[in-house]
């Protein structure tokens, strides 16, 4: 389900858009929803990166989350170049709503540093990515 079908609206701080898709800006978390049909490869993700990056600068620690409402393709060997643009990523987790977009989350899963990143629901997702940015804020200073 898209975010602005759900009561977590209204908690959206900012949002961006591109010719691929929206990226929705809670304090913590950007949620990503790419366009259907589209494929998202570097090229295709850099303006995205850079209003991560803009939104959260270069230490804060934030986590990622796709929401996959729509089906699309992704380049798996770009992932990791995506993910050194952003040093201060600290989780991430893909919400599948379907046995497909499950599978090619799993798939992503095998190319990403983060384990058990398929979640069923937007809300288990933001749930559990804070308490990975919260977790990993306190592995940091501690």
């Amino acid at each position: 389900m898209g975010i602005e079908y759900t009561d977590l609206a209204s908690r959206v701080i900012n949002q961006t858009s591109t010719e691929f898709g929206i990226t929705h800006f809670f304090k913590d978390i950007a949620v990503i929803e790419f366009n259907g049909g589209t494929h998202i490869d570097l090229k295709a993700v850099n303006p995205t990166l850079k209003s991560i990056k803009k939104h959260y600068g270069s230490s804060k620690p934030f986590g990622i989350i796709a929401n996959r409402v729509n089906s699309y393709s992704i380049s798996l060997l770009d992932l990791k170049k995506a993910r050194q643009r952003l040093p201060n990523l600290a989780a991430y987790g893909i919400v599948s709503y379907t046995d497909a977009t499950r599978m090619n989350a799993e798939i992503e899963s095998s190319f990403c540093e983060w384990k058990d990143i398929c979640f069923n629901n937007l809300y288990e997702s933001l749930n559990t990515i804070q308490q990975r940015i919260e977790n990993n804020f306190s592995d940091s200073i501690a």
